[in-house]
């Protein structure tokens, strides 16, 4: 068969009867031909009860009709699994034309419906659940842990599991106990005494000594100018809304609900007048009004050269007067025997936050009464990161502000959260166990090829992009080559020795979960400020090897594909490729492309953050990537219009890791398998392969947080928007020029 005669015809669907023979003809069979018509009528019967079954939830309209005969189809198991999932997933009934998530994922979004306590359900969530249930299996099966720190991790789940029973029984306890400890709070009877308060001695207890937030956010990092050593660098911080929920009347029932909750937890530790508490923690509300406007809006910061400033300690200390800096980091370093002087060197990303900053503080503590409300918002952070350790009064009361922003409480059963607790807290023990329990040791080689045949796919596009000069073309392929990939975990945690040293010094009582959770973000307090004066280390893992996920790092140049997302649906070896390279081969691509988005741009192959495009190109670029912000911007959904600008990088890079897996897969010469009964050609595989991996649903008020707060356009949208921009994807499915699948106008970067 030719590749034109390979093409997607449509039609409706009908009916055929097959009359039954009269009852002489049956009578005048032998046994054997009875036999054998029994055996053939029951076959069909079987067959069409499947199709009945499987074509009835469709509702087609639309089928697609592709010829395989004498074409090799895979009968394996893993070949029928895949087959059944991405025909119970789509919705022919819908023009692949006219929208194609629809079409590539509406089966799968009415037959699985949102569960009680998630504001969002789709593919990534179901594998995070499945996941779950190994990990639960390992944490809870006896003598399992093959090292100190594995052991750890079991007695942290047991303590957050029997926390049901013992934080009843504790009550507001540890948190008031824990309060008195770091000078008391204004709002509760913990010996706060604002005649004794010093705001820069509270400051540095709550986020030195116990690593909690408000204000800004400092810690140790790659510097972006020198990725080879590590740097102090500060940032703006300190809400816990986003930003224009403070300053949108359209957002007031959910500022409301956050008083609710602030109300709630006051009285709970042990306020005594409810009216008196609601009326301190509106007071903070309005301090958190005051620092979301002058809070500089992500979309404009997307440029990090721009954002990089350099500066000594005493240059720190003008800009921000009202902390003492010098005081302030050496307390902190202190705990580690280093000593900083007034010209060691501090990154500022947000020097213009924290000059307004130090006015809001200024006028703050000119008072009283502006001096408790630095005191209650400050603990305040302190007080609602530990509310989750606390009994069911406290978690109960958090449920106020869940329903109010994602729709949603966000109830599940225990032990998924004390799961989620145990991977967030001590995830690489965690992972070696996971890794033990369920990676197939064929799957890291396997994805090793995928990510070279997509590397060597985006570098040969390359010479496709006219916007491009010569020299710049030549540097990007070298950033490209240079890009080192991390797959499935960390060896270093299937060797015992290596991990007990990960988790050395770290104290875990299996009867103690508040205080495992304090002690956790002490040690990892400690860990961070114990690089400053380490070399940096470009093998170093962000995310845990049980994640559903995977992420790119601009100062290392690497991307890292856990083991977590290493599985069905996304991946398995057994599948043809055109289903591996649709879908993990796209967030490979994805991955990749980050390093050549408006921030990764910047960073050169070494990690480094400079100027190594020449301007005529950078300004193309920018052309370029603006067709995409405009693209992006007139989407809208469920009457929401999304942000262009904000989410610029992130559609850059689906867009971009489209093209290269979809180039790479094309350039494979080995045979492709067909799928039993997927009537499709193995490019239309690929693209149903991409789409089902964002087959989901949210609420409403999930939907509007992500949009307002998210640099990713919602799922949908993150597979109409690179189909539609994808030529191959229009030839694939024949979609005629001007239908919503294929504009006249399409926007490419990469």
């Amino acid at each position: 068969m030719t590749e034109e005669e390979d093409s997607v015809h449509i039609d409706h669907m009908k009916t055929h009867v097959i009359p039954i023979q009269p009852a002489g003809i049956w009578q005048s069979r032998t046994f054997l031909e009875k036999l054998l018509l029994f055996f053939a009528f029951t076959l069909l019967s079987i067959l069409v009860l499947v199709t009945a079954l499987a074509i009835q939830g469709w509702k087609a309209s639309y089928i697609v009709q592709i010829n395989h005969c004498n074409k090799e189809t895979c009968v394996s198991p893993t070949c029928v699994q895949a087959a059944a999932s991405v025909l119970t997933s789509m919705n022919l009934s819908v023009d692949p034309c006219q929208d194609f998530y629809q079409y590539a994922c509406g089966g799968w979004v009415e037959s699985n419906p949102i569960p009680d306590g998630k504001s969002t359900w789709g593919t990534f969530q179901k594998l995070g659940q499945q996941n779950q249930l190994v990990m639960k299996a390992v944490l809870e099966r006896p003598n399992y842990a093959k090292c100190g720190a594995e052991e750890k991790a079991q007695k942290f789940y047991k303590s957050c599991m029997d926390g049901n029973d013992t934080l009843e029984k504790l009550g507001a306890g540890p948190l008031q106990d824990l309060l008195v400890k770091v000078g008391g709070w204004s709002v509760s009877s913990s010996n706060f005494s604002l005649s004794k308060w010093k705001f820069q001695t509270q400051l540095q207890v709550l986020h030195n000594d116990y690593n909690m937030g408000g204000f800004f956010t400092w810690a140790v990092g790659e510097d972006d100018r020198n990725s080879t050593r590590h740097i102090i660098q500060i940032d703006q911080g300190g809400l816990t809304l986003p930003k224009d929920y403070y300053l949108n009347n359209t957002y007031a029932n959910v500022v409301e609900a956050y008083l609710n909750y602030m109300t709630q937890v006051g009285m709970l530790l042990g306020a005594g007048n409810e009216t008196r508490t609601r009326e301190m923690m509106k007071n903070v509300i309005e301090f958190e009004t005051e620092i979301a406007k002058v809070t500089i809006a992500s979309e404009d910061r997307r440029d990090d050269e721009k954002m990089y400033h350099a500066m000594n300690i005493s240059s720190l200390q003008t800009l921000i007067a009202e902390v003492s800096w010098y005081e302030y980091f050496n307390n902190a370093f202190n705990r580690v025997n280093h000593t900083l002087k007034n010209g060691d060197i501090v990154v500022v990303y947000a020097p213009e936050y924290l000059g307004n900053l130090s006015k809001i503080l200024h006028n703050k503590k000119a008072s009283d009464e502006g001096k408790r409300v630095l005191n209650n918002y400050m603990v305040w952070h302190t007080v609602k990161s530990m509310t989750c350790c606390l009994s069911k009064a406290f978690r109960d009361a958090e449920k106020i502000l869940r329903k109010a922003i994602l729709g949603t409480d966000g109830t599940e059963e225990s032990w998924r959260t004390c799961v989620g607790d145990t991977n967030n807290n001590l995830g690489f023990a965690l992972g070696a166990m996971f890794i033990r329990e369920a990676f197939h040791t064929e799957s890291r080689p396997m994805a090793q090829i995928m990510i070279e045949d997509i590397r060597k796919a985006f570098q040969e596009n390359l010479n496709n992009l006219a916007w491009m000069d010569n020299e710049t073309r030549k540097l990007a392929s070298e950033k490209a080559a240079a890009t080192t990939d991390m797959i499935g975990y960390p060896d270093f945690i299937l060797k015992p020795d290596e991990l007990e040293k990960k988790y050395a010094n770290l104290d875990i009582n299996e009867t103690d979960y508040f205080g495992n959770v304090l002690r956790v973000s002490q040690f990892t307090l400690r860990k961070n400020l114990l690089k400053l004066d380490e070399p940096v280390n470009k093998t170093k893992w962000g995310m845990t090897p049980p994640t559903v996920n995977a992420y790119y790092t601009p100062t290392s140049n690497q991307m890292v594909i856990p083991a977590g997302i290493l599985q069905q649906p996304f991946f398995d070896p057994k599948y043809p490729k055109s289903i591996n390279y649709g879908a993990i081969g796209v967030v490979m691509g994805h991955e990749l492309t980050h390093g050549f988005d408006d921030q990764g741009r910047e960073y050169d192959k070494f990690g480094n953050l400079n100027q190594w495009w020449n301007n005529e190109t950078i300004n193309k670029f920018k052309k370029q990537a603006e067709c995409i912000v405009n693209q992006y911007s007139s989407f809208k959904i469920d009457g929401e219009t999304l942000n262009g600008k904000q989410t610029l990088g992130e559609n850059i890079a689906d867009n971009g890791g489209l093209k290269a897996a979809f180039h790479a897969y094309r350039n494979l010469q080995t045979k492709d398998m067909y799928l039993p009964g997927v009537n499709v050609s193995h490019d239309q595989l690929f693209f149903i392969s991409f789409a089902q991996v964002w087959c989901s649903a949210s609420l409403k008020e999930s939907l509007v947080l992500q949009i307002q707060n998210d640099p990713h356009v919602p799922a949908p949208l993150r597979v109409q928007g690179p189909l539609s921009n994808l030529q191959e994807f229009s030839e694939a499915f024949k979609c005629p020029i001007k239908t919503p699948m294929n504009p006249p106008k399409k926007c490419t970067v990469w």
